[in-house]
């Protein structure tokens, strides 16, 4: 088991030194290998990302040769490392070597030879017999003797001499510039081909019963670890099924408590609801006495309603009357303005009459003041001869006194009739007033009763009278300007 564990480690270690070709794909399915025996079946919860970052499982070459990380690499390993489960790790070892045996270098032991031309050359010896290489080409020989066609190997000094079995082929010679590694090479031939015969000779007993027991232990040794996998995978389903039942357990126990919780609440939810279905109740009875409130405080409704309607009625009549009584007042607002104008242009003409008559009065003042003072005077006797004029001055005196009175009389009666005017005039602009105080009276009177109907009216806004403001304004200015004037 020994030699089979140090046989094992170097054959790892020619790879990895690359003395033994090896492509990337089968430096990857060795590596598996190599990890199964070392680190037994695949485990994920055991073998985390990193496990193997400490082993040299690739060599440089092939890490060298495709740009990938070391976690990459190691992805690639395992996934063969897990499809590796089961097997045993000396299964594994044997395995290893059964895909390392054939690669194309495995076994072959190199000599640098030259040949009559003095051409330097490689000698391979392996267990299939004699390969001529190139100095740069180990994998592909130029010119191989298998050892079932080689009939005699000799030496002379630094000489090698190959004989083929093949009688008409010719011997191939070649030369060594050392004496002891011609008998390295001398040596090695003759034990591959010792035992490339005994290969070929059949078993003798003792072989037979030795490979028979041989295949029996390994039979043996199959049928235990096959029972010892079946024991483990029993373990582990125990295992399994103990954790699952562990776990169904404290599911169940998290679903008993929740069901407690759940239960707990449902009293509360049910005290709770009856709690409410009490106050429901008592909502109810207050909703019911609300709703016969409501009922008769509808009924109450319809009655004021039919009451509002007879009312708004009698307001919208009320309205009417008010804006047929507006109107009226506008029209008569307007009369009187008219009748003041009428008064005004009366008063200016009896101004101008009575200045007339006073500029009258004096013109004639003025003229009768030297008869009057003429007249005033004693009288002179009468002449014979004047009396012609005599009976003039009579006449004219006659004449102006008549004059004088009749102006007189008229002074008196524009007088009087001035004054009877200023007097009528003085009783209409009374009278306008007073009418003026009635109408703004009665317009307050009627913007109170209409707010009051308003407010009564519960929602109901009839438009308000609309009186035109330039009417009402033109109106009482040329009124109350009439009556400061006079």
């Amino acid at each position: 088991m020994d030699a089979e564990m140090e046989f094992s480690c170097e054959v790892k270690k020619q790879i990895l030194d690359e003395e033994i070709f090896c492509s990337p794909e089968a430096s990857v399915l060795l590596a598996s290998y190599a990890v199964q025996a070392k680190y037994g079946d695949y485990d994920p919860n055991f073998h985390k990302p990193g496990f193997l970052a400490q082993d040299e499982l690739l060599p440089k070459r092939v890490l060298m040769q495709y740009q990938m990380t070391a976690d990459m690499w190691e992805e690639k390993i395992t996934a063969w490392y897990a499809e590796h489960r089961g097997i045993a790790r000396d299964e594994a070892e044997m395995d290893y070597l059964k895909i390392a045996q054939d690669l194309e270098m495995y076994g072959v032991s190199y000599f640098a030879i030259q040949n009559k031309r003095d051409t330097d050359l490689l000698l391979g010896v392996d267990a299939q017999g004699l390969h001529i290489y190139s100095p740069n080409s180990k994998l592909n020989p130029n010119k191989s003797f298998p050892w079932s066609g080689i009939r005699n190997i000799s030496y002379s000094e630094k000489e090698f001499t190959i004989k083929p079995l093949d009688k008409k082929k010719d011997v191939f010679k070649f030369y060594s510039s050392q004496l002891r590694v011609n008998k390295l090479i001398l040596q090695l031939c003759i034990g591959n081909h010792d035992l490339f015969m005994r290969r070929r000779k059949v078993d003798s007993i003792e072989v037979q019963q030795m490979k028979s027991q041989a295949k029996e232990e390994k039979a043996r040794k199959k049928v235990e670890r096959q029972i010892l996998a079946r024991e483990k995978q029993m373990r582990e389903e125990a295992e399994r099924a103990k954790e699952e039942m562990e776990r169904r357990l404290f599911q169940l126990q998290d679903e008993a408590r929740l069901a407690n919780e759940a239960l707990l609440r449902s009293e509360e939810t049910a005290d709770l609801l009856a709690e409410k279905a009490q106050i429901a109740e008592e909502e109810a009875k207050l909703l019911a006495h609300k709703a016969a409130d409501a009922e008769q405080e509808r009924q109450r409704l319809e009655v004021t309603a039919m009451k509002t309607k007879e009312e708004k009625r009698l307001m919208e009549q009320k309205m009417r009357e008010a804006e047929q009584l507006a109107v009226k007042l506008v029209e008569q607002s307007e009369r009187r303005s008219k009748e003041a104008d009428h008064l005004k242009q009366d008063l200016t003409e009896a101004k101008d009459a009575e200045r007339r008559a006073k500029q009258k009065l004096l013109e004639i003042t003025k003229t009768t003041y030297p008869l009057i003072a003429a007249y005033s005077a004693p009288p002179a006797p009468p002449e014979a001869g004047d009396s012609s004029a005599c009976d003039s001055a009579s006449m004219r005196h006659d004449f102006k006194d008549s004059d004088m009175k009749r102006l007189s009389m008229e002074i008196e009666r524009e007088r009087l009739e001035y004054m009877e005017k200023s007097k009528h005039l003085q009783d209409q602009l009374k009278e306008l007033k007073t009418e003026i105080e009635s109408l703004k009276l009665e317009e307050q009177q009627q913007q109170a009763s209409l707010y009051s109907l308003r407010s009564e009216a519960r929602g109901y806004v009839p438009e308000p009278l609309y009186i035109p403001h330039s009417n009402r304004n033109s109106a009482y200015m040329s009124q109350m300007a009439f009556f400061e004037e006079v």
